[in-house]
């Protein structure tokens, strides 16, 4: 009998497990479905020696200094900013849209932060009270930039007008009156310097922690017995959608191999066009470092099938979430942790800083 048996080889099962298995010497077997570890972070080499993300572009940044130190324990670090331009009317430009955007897009030429809030102040729609996330951009920036960089974009991405989402959707991408280009502001952004999976491995290399694959909870729950259970799944599916499903948007990626040392300026490119089936492209090489002849690119679609990336930030959608909240506070020795089981869209270090966090309350100091 193992003391924990933790259902995902992520983020949230693999913090977990090395906190459990080395700060309290007890057994650990961790189980996936999958035929690696890492969830959706996993990166491995391609067929011409390119580090790349299957499962798309994973960038790590964090404001967290408890954060960083912990992971620091398993990697060492690579720094990356990450930059990201939008390619609308023939032009690439950055975003979240800056000064800079404003200028290359208009022909303008705004001098400094005063100048560029004076300009989008003439552009804003003010809206009394901001619900969905199409008030946020519009609010912000007026109608004629959030049909240009937002609304295709998130229809595509989400399935569903952002009309029809909640402002946490767009507010995640804020408007700048400066020359700042970097898509991210936190005070830690590095990259794994040798990969997410190389990191992975080291957290789960503890003798008390076992790793099994390509391994279906259900199938074998009944099989191993297991004093306490942690849960990283979808947490309708451990309740067999006894009230219903909960929705999720999901991911098809297409990976290309270019003979071309790069093939685009910057790590990630977003195509808002409707008329465009996916939704951006990324390149690996810049967010490794990684010095190659040729490069890897990930094309992302969009898709309502398949694995659940996404959930889908709707009020009716919490609802259902709080029912399925509500049993599994029921659970005797069952404890629910990560973004699919709380249904919430987390970044990776809020979904380690959850974990730590579940941590300290099952064993305080």
């Amino acid at each position: 009998m193992v003391d924990w048996l933790i259902v995902g080889a992520g983020f949230a099962g693999s913090v977990l497990a090395e906190r459990i298995a080395t700060r309290q010497n007890q057994s650990v077997l961790v189980i996936d479905r999958r035929s690696h570890i890492g969830g959706n972070a996993y990166d491995e080499l391609d067929h011409y020696g390119i580090l790349y993300h299957k499962y798309g572009p994973h960038i790590f940044h964090t404001n967290s200094q408890d954060i960083f130190d912990y992971l620091s324990q398993f990697t060492k670090w690579r720094p990356y900013e990450h930059r990201v331009l939008a390619a609308v009317r023939d032009k690439l430009v950055p975003i979240p849209i800056n000064r800079t955007t404003l200028n290359r897009l208009y022909g303008l030429s705004l001098a400094n932060d005063a100048e560029t809030a004076a300009f989008l102040a003439t552009r804003a729609e003010p809206v009394a009270v901001i619900e969905t996330s199409e008030d946020v951009v519009v609010n912000a920036v007026g109608r004629e930039l959030y049909e240009l960089f937002f609304q295709g974009y998130t229809r595509k991405q989400w399935g569903l007008d952002p009309s029809q989402l909640d402002k946490s959707v767009t507010a995640r991408v804020p408007t700048r009156v400066n020359e700042d280009d970097r898509y991210f502001t936190d005070t830690f952004q590095f990259m794994p310097a040798e990969g997410y999976t190389k990191m992975f491995e080291k957290m789960l290399a503890s003798d008390n922690i076992s790793v099994q694959l390509a391994t279906e909870f259900f199938d074998i729950r009944d099989k191993i017995p297991f004093k306490n259970l942690i849960f990283t799944g979808c947490i309708d599916e451990y309740f067999n959608y006894c009230i219903g499903k909960l929705p999720y948007r999901s991911l098809n990626f297409e990976h290309k191999h270019i003979e071309t040392e790069f093939f685009q300026p910057t790590g990630t490119v977003n195509y808002p066009d409707p008329g465009t089936l996916y939704t951006r492209i990324s390149e690996y090489k810049y967010l490794t470092g990684q010095s190659h002849a040729s490069t890897t690119v990930t094309y992302e679609y969009p898709s309502s099938d398949g694995d659940p990336y996404y959930p889908i930030p709707r009020d009716e959608n919490l609802a259902l979430f709080r029912q399925y909240e509500a049993l599994a506070a029921q659970e005797a020795n069952v404890h629910f942790v990560g973004r699919l089981a709380s249904y919430r869209y987390y970044n990776m270090d809020q979904v380690v800083g959850q974990a730590l966090a579940k941590y300290r309350r099952l064993f305080p100091a």
